[in-house]
């Protein structure tokens, strides 16, 4: 019987649980490529800003190229079907055609046109990163996904801190990070610089991303915990009923055996 792959989402799909080599190989790859597209995202202000070299910043790019365009084959020689799993996961496809491009084409600060498509492959990049933590949304992966928010808002505070020069301490650099992310704009600090302002769009699509990932990830646990109770309380109602039903066939079968009894 053929393999089946899994309705697409976001353009990604992962190999059907009954390829087994396919599932490893997607498991085993899905972590280095989520800490080498993390890894874009300081690349593309190590791009933008001209203080800091872009030999830098191109590697970063191409290792991330590289591990996707890897994970990508090596799940697929695994699948029963390579050919359809590749069709299902354009969004892929598309990073290892575009992380090069961002690699190649001039600085940021040079070119608009080279910040606009450096902008749009952040928002790719990021897109591909929440879609590698989206099966964490269940009650068991609720501490994966606190210790995934803490983490990401202790690197946009540094990334404030170093951006931000009203951000003079690393304390304000996680303020502004959480108040940024949070989308609550209390004012007191606030983004001033070029680097800085598109730093925070991506801070409060990352803020949407994480908190919104822990907040289904609490609304699963209470309806699973609901589902769970009702379940066993339907189990509970069974075993009363069989239990009844095993004392009258117990009862039915005395009585029979007392009617063949002679006098």
């Amino acid at each position: 019987m053929p393999h089946r792959l899994p309705t697409r989402s976001w353009g990604l799909s992962r190999p059907s649980a009954l390829n087994a080599g396919a599932v490893r190989a997607e498991k085993f790859w899905r972590w280095p490529v989520l800490v080498a597209l993390m890894c874009t995202i300081p690349a593309f202000y190590i791009e933008l800003l001209e203080s800091l070299p872009t030999p830098l910043a191109v590697a970063i790019y191409l290792v991330a190229a590289a591990l996707v365009t890897t994970s990508l084959w090596r799940v697929a020689r695994h699948c029963s079907h390579p050919r359809q799993y590749l069709r299902g996961n354009l969004l892929d496809l598309c990073l290892v055609v575009l992380l090069p491009v961002a690699a190649l084409i001039p600085p940021s600060n040079e070119s608009q046109a080279a910040l606009a498509i450096r902008l749009v492959i952040a928002m790719l990049t990021l897109l591909r990163m929440v879609w590698a933590v989206k099966s964490w949304v269940t009650r068991g992966g609720l501490g994966y996904l606190l210790l995934l928010s803490l983490l990401v808002l202790g690197m946009c505070g540094v990334g404030f801190w170093a951006l931000e020069p009203r951000a003079s301490t690393l304390g304000d650099g996680l303020w502004l990070a959480f108040t940024t992310a949070a989308t609550v704009g209390f004012g007191d600090i606030v983004p001033t610089t070029a680097a800085s302002k598109i730093f925070s769009v991506f801070v409060v699509l990352l803020g949407y991303a994480v908190l919104s990932l822990v907040t289904a990830a609490i609304a699963a646990m209470w309806v699973e915990t609901s589902e769970r109770r009702m379940e066993e309380d339907i189990l509970r109602d069974l075993h009363a009923q069989l239990r009844s039903v095993h004392q009258e066939l117990a009862e039915l079968k005395d009585e029979l055996r007392q009617r063949r009894e002679p006098g």
